[in-house]
């Protein structure tokens, strides 16, 4: 459980080498009776797009995605080079995808939707990447349309398919196979995917990496650009990273050995993590993170005689996260008796696990803070509070514990910072709440990135929802 602090106790600042030192995007500052991000008031976005509300700082975005670009060329400047793909899986929007080919990531995409979004962004295919357990006949023909440079191979049956469509389309394709290393790190067992019992990746130790990649150097129709690996998510530390790129890269130098073919790239994965509260600890930066990657590729390069392969890392969460955060009206304030000696207080928002599902799935922690004022720093000021969503479940958690002010009333505008990764694409329906719309913030201008939805627009799906019936919009989107 997280501490019951002030949201607000650390300040942000500035993030030159795109390290999560605080848990607020840089640009949010208090200024009398309200909060600004993006140079906007967010009672005054408030007012203009009602809540709840996903807001993205599009400064801090692009700021930890350039950070990422500069740290991966530097550390990597005398290897191979390297690549930074954004996984859309964080947060896809075609305008987010835009700022992310604008300072120099690439697009690792999952679906045909999200491939679809990278496209309309403008990315082309030595820009794209797609991953996925079970990909579509479609999504396959798509990424062999549009020749993406990571077509990420996860299994044997995969090794087939992409052969067929391949040989259908009379042209060889580029494949890299997802290995599972052994090595995992992270949160939540759900979250970890390099250990054996789980649905992603090729292992190492049961000899199916080795069976992909004979079959692949086999085919006519497919050639092994690569190798990848992801070891799990919200990753705070080095040392796995480095233990997973040992193995992928003693499995590089096997191939070369026995099948005399020098695979001429590796792909990391992402999984490098954030705060979400003043009480995690402060991840490596993105220079922490190159620097010990491109220490561990030189030496093995060295020890084995084989020429550095490039590199790519997936960062997503350590990108949007931060940048995010979630807007609420506070609704119902109850106190409940937890026992003899305990009371905790619940405030009710008009959200919930429909817009943030990772408390209840998770676990997850997260903080929040009145937008109108601060918590004093006088305890009888301030109260420690349940901050609850409106959905029919008792898990239906926003955050466990954090201080508020004494007085928080309904009407009030409450905020939950860290939700820029897996809030919106995370989203659910559930008791018929409409999902909402994610807006864009920089220089005192806000814009939609994604058009919040309605009660409307949920029946309009609904085949035998009466349409004489149907309700009026409620919101001007």
């Amino acid at each position: 459980m997280s501490a019951a602090v002030s949201a607000l106790e650390q300040l942000p600042a500035p993030v030159p080498d795109g390290s999560p030192t605080g848990v607020w995007s840089t640009t949010v500052r208090r200024v009398p009776g309200d909060l600004e991000v993006g140079g906007c008031s967010v009672s005054g976005l408030t007012a203009q797009f009602g809540t709840p509300l996903y807001i993205l700082d599009e400064v801090d975005a692009r700021a930890r995605a350039a950070a990422w670009v500069s740290a991966m060329r530097e550390a990597f400047a005398e290897l191979a080079g390297a690549d930074v793909y954004y996984a859309c899986k964080a947060f896809a929007s075609v305008g987010v995808a835009r700022w992310m080919l604008e300072e120099g990531l690439h697009l690792d995409t999952c679906s045909e939707g999200e491939l679809r979004i990278a496209l309309a962004a403008g990315a082309r295919g030595h820009q794209l990447g797609l991953h996925g357990n079970n990909k579509s006949a479609a999504e396959i023909e798509l990424a062999l349309e549009h020749e993406v440079a990571h077509l990420v191979v996860d299994s044997l049956a995969e090794v087939e398919l992409v052969a067929e469509a391949a040989a259908r389309r009379g042209r060889v394709a580029a494949v890299v196979v997802r290995i599972t290393s052994g090595i995992h790190a992270g949160g939540h067992d759900f979250i970890a995917t390099a250990h054996e019992d789980q649905k992603f990746g090729l292992s190492l130790t049961s000899g199916a990496a080795w069976e992909a990649i004979r079959r692949i150097s086999a085919n006519p129709w497919l050639r092994l650009v690569g190798l990848h690996s992801h070891i799990g998510s919200q990753i705070v530390a080095t040392d796995a990273f480095v233990a997973a790129a040992r193995a992928i890269l003693d499995l590089r130098a096997r191939v070369a050995r026995e099948l005399g073919s020098v695979i001429p790239e590796i792909d990391l994965g992402g999984g490098y993590g954030v705060r979400y509260t003043g009480a995690d600890p402060i991840p490596p930066s993105p220079r922490d993170f190159a620097t010990v990657l491109a220490t561990e590729v030189a030496r093995h390069s060295a020890q084995s005689g084989i020429p550095a392969p490039r590199i790519s890392v997936e960062p997503g969460r350590s990108i949007i996260a931060p940048a995010g955060m979630t807007l609420y009206t506070v609704g119902t304030i109850k106190d409940v008796h937890v026992d003899t000696t305990r009371t905790r207080t619940y405030v009710s928002v008009d959200g919930g696990m429909s817009d943030n599902i990772r408390p209840a799935l998770y676990g997850a922690d997260y903080t929040a803070a009145l937008v109108d004022r601060v918590q004093a720093e006088d305890a009888d000021s301030s109260r420690v509070c349940r901050v609850v969503g409106k959905h029919c479940e008792s898990g239906d958690i926003v955050v466990r514990a954090v201080a508020l002010p004494e007085d928080i009333h309904a009407g009030d505008l409450l905020v939950t910072p860290g939700t820029g990764a897996y809030g919106r694409v995370m989203a659910s329906h559930y008791n018929m709440l409409p999902s909402p719309g994610v807006i864009a913030v920089r220089d005192g201008r806000a814009r939609w990135l994604i058009r919040g939805e309605t009660v409307a627009d949920l029946f309009a799906l609904d085949a035998d929802y009466p349409a004489a019936d149907s309700p009026a919009t409620t919101a001007e989107n």
